[in-house]
């Protein structure tokens, strides 16, 4: 195998072309949100959340939190959690309620570009989210002890030009960060091709593929989007659907589970590094998981028995 010819050359104009269109979404999202937090905006929205997470067991001034976990990456609310005095359980609460609904609006874009509707992904998972909360209030110890939490450095935006200067660097960092893991991929990918080793690969999935109702041919990018999240999962299951690998309703129903349960490495270390039960988040993750994809499947066959009962009466 020519290695440089076959698979790094081609990963890599791949790789730039799909970079380039995930920062047109994330890009100027990202820019959004920072002055939407300059401004005062974000908080001005938390308030009218405090009366449904005093519901949640959790402070009403934590709404800012989840606020900003919507909009953003994980980062950005862990920040926030790592400034204010909360107990473990109500970090239990906040973490899975995060890793559910977090930066929304680029998630949801790039999972509308693969035929899934924009609101209903971003509904699901705010509203998952939310229910996650009133049930985990309900089950988890009343005392749970504190978290252990890092001192973590944060520059402060006093002026328009801070938020101009952060926002670049961020945007630097991402754009590398975005190419090498795209990349990374897609010699993962068509060194596995190359070796005709995704056939087998996607047959060693499909028992955990099954009991979670998803399609066999979804089984390489289920792997890709536990470990790396749906922004790199999501436009490499756009690569897979142009080249007809991958169905449009194959890719719908593995939206759906991994609108609820993706990244589990890296957004599950977050958590565990700071005293979180890793059976917690990752237990209760999984779960929602398997009722939401069973849920909408069943919506399916009701939906279809309905159709063809019209049909017969026609």
């Amino acid at each position: 195998m020519n290695f440089p010819k076959q698979i790094l050359f081609p990963s890599l104009k791949k790789s730039g072309r799909t970079t380039l269109w995930l920062l047109k979404i994330i890009l100027p999202i990202s820019l959004l949100v920072r002055f939407l937090d300059y401004f005062g905006a974000l908080a001005f929205i938390a308030q009218f959340l405090d009366p449904v997470f005093l519901h949640l067991g959790l402070p009403g001034s934590t709404a800012i939190i989840f606020i900003t976990s919507i909009f953003l990456p994980l980062y950005a609310p862990l920040a926030i959690i790592m400034s204010m005095t909360v107990t473990l359980r109500e970090l239990t609460i906040l973490a899975l309620m995060c890793q559910i609904a977090h930066n929304l609006p680029v998630e949801c874009t790039i999972q509308a570009k693969t035929g899934t509707s924009f609101w209903s992904m971003f509904t699901l998972r705010v509203v998952v989210s939310i229910l996650v909360g009133i049930l985990l209030n309900l089950i988890l110890p009343a005392e749970m002890g504190m978290p252990l939490f890092a001192k973590v450095n944060t520059e402060a935006m006093t002026s328009v030009g801070d938020v101009l200067v952060l926002w670049l660097k961020s945007s630097v960092q991402m754009a590398l960060l975005i190419f090498t893991i795209i990349t990374a991929l897609n010699v993962l990918y068509k060194t596995l091709e190359h070796y005709n080793l995704i056939t087998k690969l996607s047959k060693a999935m499909e028992p955990v593929l099954r009991f979670f109702g998803l399609p066999a041919s979804t089984g390489f990018l289920w792997l890709i989007g536990y470990i790396v999240g749906l922004a790199y999962g999501g436009a490499m299951m756009i690569d897979q659907m142009n080249d007809g690998k991958v169905t449009r309703s194959d890719a719908e129903l593995l939206n759906y589970h991994l609108a609820v349960s993706h990244s589990v490495i890296e957004d599950n270390l977050l958590f565990v590094a700071l005293g979180v039960s890793v059976w917690w988040i990752l237990g209760v993750r999984l779960a929602v998981a398997w009722i939401v994809v069973w849920s909408r499947k069943a919506l399916y066959s009701v939906g279809n028995i309905l159709m063809n009962k019209e049909k017969a009466w026609k």
